[in-house]
C-alpha cells in the first residue's frame, strides 16, 4: 500500500528486524513525552511480527502494532509518526493497514488505550468503560505474562491505566 505526500511516497508494510532501530527511535521520542509507554528492545524484536512500518525512502517514519489477546480481541499497539511527518495520512495508512490485519487474521474487534481520541474516533473506535470481555475469557486471559494484557485487565500488578489514557474498542 502507498500514500502520496506533498514530498515523496510512503509506503506501508510489514516490520522487518531491520527497522528495529528506527523503530526504537520514534517511540521514545513519544515516551520522553509520556505519550507511549517505553519497550525494551529485546521486546521490539520479538514482536517485530506484529508490527506495521511507514517509510519514506529508506527511512521509517511510523510505526503501529496489532497484538492478539483472543479469538476475537486485537490491540493496537505503539502507533507512532515521526514528528516531521504529522498531518501528513501517515497515522491514518498504518492504522488502516494494522485494521485490515486484523480482518484477515478473524478479529471481530479492536481496542486501544491511547490520547488521540479524535484520531481513533475518525476510524469507529468509541470510549469504552471496564474489559469487554466475557468473565470466562477474563480468567483465561489471567494467565499471560504480557503487561499490556495486564493493564488491559486492570490488575493491580501493574498500575492502571499507567499514562492515563482513554480505552477504546472498535467493532468489526
Amino acid at each position: 500500500m502507498s500514500n502520496e505526500t506533498s514530498s515523496a511516497v510512503i509506503e506501508v508494510r510489514p516490520a522487518r528486524t531491520s527497522d528495529v532501530k528506527a523503530i526504537r527511535h520514534i517511540i521514545d521520542t513519544y515516551a520522553l513525552e509520556r505519550r507511549l509507554l517505553s519497550k525494551e528492545t529485546v521486546t521490539l524484536y520479538e514482536s517485530v511480527q506484529e508490527f506495521t512500518v511507514a517509510v519514506q525512502g529508506e527511512q521509517v517514519v511510523g510505526c503501529g502494532a496489532l497484538h492478539i489477546l483472543w479469538e476475537d480481541l486485537a490491540e493496537v499497539r505503539t502507533l507512532a509518526v515521526d514528528d516531521a511527518m504529522r498531518g501528513r495520512g501517515v497515522g491514518h495508512a498504518i492504522l488502516e493497514h494494522i485494521i485490515e490485519r486484523a480482518h484477515e487474521v478473524g478479529v471481530a474487534r479492536i481496542f486501544c488505550l491511547t490520547f488521540e481520541t479524535e484520531f481513533f474516533g475518525r476510524h469507529g473506535f468509541e470510549a469504552i468503560e471496564g474489559t469487554p470481555v466475557a468473565p470466562e475469557i477474563y480468567s483465561q486471559l489471567l494467565h499471560s505474562y504480557d503487561q499490556g494484557i495486564a493493564e488491559f485487565l486492570d490488575l493491580e500488578s501493574v498500575k492502571p491505566n499507567t499514562l492515563g489514557n482513554t480505552r477504546m474498542l472498535k467493532i468489526l
